[in-house]
């Protein structure tokens, strides 16, 4: 069992809410980013005993440790001690940094996740991962340690863009893929995002999660699964993101699982229909765009020192069958570049 609550509903904000009521912290310390800042917070600190609330600028490019080191500072200046707790008001970005920051700050105070995501709630909130970028790479540098608990308001979701909320269900894609044979002939009808029930979305994947992650806390094995669109996807966000045309984590997620359903379906894993129905699916929901011969060899570069590789192999999870995975999988250079070919030509199509 998970060592903390997960709370998930219309009543998440006030479950929060009591629980620091009913504890003895010294400070509570809400941080936020920009854009969490000025439209979540409003609709979370009258919930919220007493406390103090900062903010920092929004979006991947600053999950650095530099950010860390400032936030570090304002907590140093308000002279918060040991017994404090802070509250990571955000998507995963807050979640994984915030984490991280409260992980390190005087070797430790506790902390709780408010995710206000789809990204966030419905899979980077649970499964105890911290981290930063560095030097370009996806959470090269963290830790895992558990929060206090996870609160979930799906209410935070109306806050959303339609492309945010697009990168989120990226993530419910990976779990059907790798998790729920029957569950994927349903998403497949899905059109417009904003009519779901997003409790029972979120409810659906952080179980499917939780029970990965409870059999496998430290990815030595079937966590590893959660990796599915991640070793292709994660290279592809990172080189992105130095472009003037960044893509959101979602994003690249569903390029790199259409990616490795490729090499999926290569190694004799999927048929051709599978392939295609994950093509179409995500199609419907994700533009398309083209990758050069520069890029290729950009993101081959950056895959090679991803940190789910063994020794210099490049290791990847398959999809064995649709609702079945594959871990361990080592992938070459060629394959890479075979699947990024694939994808080019795939995307002309649609």
């Amino acid at each position: 069992m998970l060592s903390y609550p997960i709370h998930i509903g219309a009543d998440g904000r006030e479950k929060l809410g009591e629980f620091l009521r009913n504890s003895d912290y010294s400070q509570i310390l809400v941080l936020a980013d920009e854009n969490t800042y000025e439209l979540c917070y409003p609709k979370l600190r009258d919930y919220l005993p007493v406390h103090e609330a900062i903010h920092i600028p929004a979006g991947e490019k600053f999950k650095t440790l530099e950010t860390c080191v400032g936030v570090w500072s304002k907590m140093t200046q308000m002279a918060m001690d040991r017994k404090a707790i802070m509250v990571n008001l955000g998507g995963g970005v807050i979640g994984d940094m915030g984490g991280m920051i409260a992980s390190l700050y005087k070797r430790g105070i506790d902390f709780v996740q408010v995710p206000t995501t789809l990204l966030s709630q419905v899979d980077a909130s649970v499964g105890s991962k911290l981290g930063v970028d560095f030097m370009q790479f996806k959470n090269h540098i963290g830790l895992f340690n558990d929060p206090q608990g996870v609160y979930i308001w799906p209410g935070f979701l109306n806050t959303l863009s339609d492309r945010e909320l697009a990168s989120g269900f990226a993530e419910v894609i990976k779990h059907h893929l790798i998790a729920d044979q029957a569950g994927w002939e349903e998403l497949k009808h899905i059109r417009d995002l904003r009519k779901l029930d997003y409790t029972q979305i979120i409810e659906h994947s952080i179980a499917i999660k939780q029970r990965i992650v409870e059999e496998d806390p430290f990815e030595k094995g079937a966590r590893k699964s959660l990796n599915f669109g991640h070793t292709i996807g994660h290279a592809i966000e990172s080189m992105r993101l130095e472009t003037e045309a960044p893509l959101l984590h979602g994003e690249a997620i569903s390029i790199g699982m259409i990616c490795e359903a490729f090499l999926s379906r290569e190694a004799g894993l999927i048929d051709t229909k599978a392939l295609v129905s994950i093509i179409e699916l995500i199609s419907n929901h994700y533009p398309s765009t083209n990758f050069s011969a520069a890029e290729f060899d950009d993101i081959i570069a950056r895959a090679l020192n991803d940190k789910k590789n063994e020794g210099k192999k490049i290791m990847c999870t398959f999809i064995d069958g649709i609702g079945q995975f594959k871990i361990n999988q080592e992938i070459s250079d060629g394959d890479i570049e075979e699947s990024l070919e694939f994808y080019n030509d795939m995307a002309k199509g649609y």
